[in-house]
């Protein structure tokens, strides 16, 4: 006898200067292909810490899913899903996948066309424990340039606005875990990314043996090109189906 497999619940991960809004323009379209959709608010206070809350979330999901990380949430990711029996595939979009001890520093100087870093202020911020660490914001007036250069400036502006900030100890830590080693995955990288250069994501594709798309489009490829990004995730679903 025959039967259905079972539809994963899609699961969404920002990354820094992002929020879950970031996926509006897929969310829709997921969800018509009769997929379940949650989009996690990633913390974008550390890698470990990050990765247990988004753990905890695959955990509370009853059946098969499928992990979707955009820039920094690709890390978190990595670390969230390895190991999870009920993962079937991971889509990197304009996103890192990085080897167990290296950091996002060490990626993003790994091949030119890195410029996001250039317009990062670091600020202050209070921890849980009295002390004091840094968070990192782009820089509003350079958003809609090295960002989203391919949004609707009125747009990008409100995105500069709503920016949420990352830990600078998040961008400075290094990788422990690697899901990408044992669950298939997919690379959207962006041919106009200032941020996650398109040879740096076609090196972390090749490294991983992923299955690489490319697109031109900015680092903000969910909110640009939304269609696209929903293709993907559609692929890695439909070719990791139980």
């Amino acid at each position: 006898m025959s039967t259905t497999p079972v539809k994963q619940t899609i699961v969404l991960v920002h990354g820094a200067y992002a929020d879950s809004s970031s996926w509006n323009g897929s969310i829709n379209a997921l969800r018509d292909a009769g997929y379940p959709v949650i989009a996690a608010a990633n913390p974008l206070r550390g890698i470990e810490s990050d990765a247990a809350y988004l753990r905890s979330v695959l955990d509370s999901i009853e059946g098969p899913i499928v992990v979707a990380g955009h820039s920094y949430g690709g890390v978190v990711m990595s670390h969230a899903a390895e190991g999870h029996p009920d993962v079937t595939a991971l889509v990197y979009v304009a996103s890192f996948l990085a080897e167990p001890g290296e950091s996002l520093v060490d990626l993003v100087t790994k091949f030119p066309g890195a410029r996001l870093g250039d317009a990062a202020q670091p600020v202050p911020y209070p921890t849980p424990y009295g002390e004091t660490a840094s968070e990192l914001y782009i820089d509003q007036a350079r958003f809609h340039e090295l960002f989203a250069g391919d949004v609707d400036a009125g747009i990008a502006q409100q995105m500069a606005v709503a920016q949420r900030p990352l830990a600078l100890a998040a961008f400075e830590a290094a990788s422990t875990r690697a899901a990408w080693k044992t669950i298939e995955s997919w690379v959207l990288a962006a041919g106009q990314d200032l941020a996650v250069p398109a040879a740096l994501s076609r090196f972390m594709a090749d490294r991983a043996n992923a299955h690489l798309i490319e697109v031109d489009a900015s680092h903000a490829v969910t909110v640009s090109q939304p269609g696209v990004v929903t293709d993907v995730i559609l692929q890695a679903a439909e070719k990791t189906a139980r």
